[in-house]
């Protein structure tokens, strides 16, 4: 099964920057912004950089950080199976590996685009 190869249903509820087109072209997700410019993210960044509480942690009020028992990557791991939307502000990717727990926000995915070409 492959992702999604297009999606230009991406719709501005309040973010300056969102894509209005996404594909997969091998092992990136190439990205072309509403300000007219376009981003090549590896996908295996992508997923290293997933934002949800089990990859990243999550703070209590105290301000201790829990987070997940690292759990190593598989090649099935940075194999994108589904990338569909979560409103009008994120994509939600479906990975090989069975994981779809984090929501990247445009601004967020820009932010990790941005980040993989400096």
């Amino acid at each position: 099964m492959k992702a999604s190869t297009s999606q230009s249903r991406a719709a501005d509820y309040g973010s300056t920057v969102h894509p209005v087109d996404l594909q997969t072209i091998g092992n990136e997700l190439a990205i072309r912004w509403n300000d007219g410019s376009e981003s090549f993210l590896k996908l295996e960044s992508m997923r290293r950089h997933c934002p949800c509480a089990g990859c990243r942690g999550e703070m209590d009020v105290m301000g201790n950080l829990y987070k997940s028992p690292s759990r190593p990557y598989s090649p099935e791991s940075f194999v994108l199976r589904q990338l569909p939307l979560v409103g009008g502000y994120a994509v939600q990717p479906v990975w090989g590996d069975g994981h779809a727990t984090g929501i990247f926000s445009w601004d967020y995915l820009k932010r990790v685009a941005d980040a993989e070409t400096i």
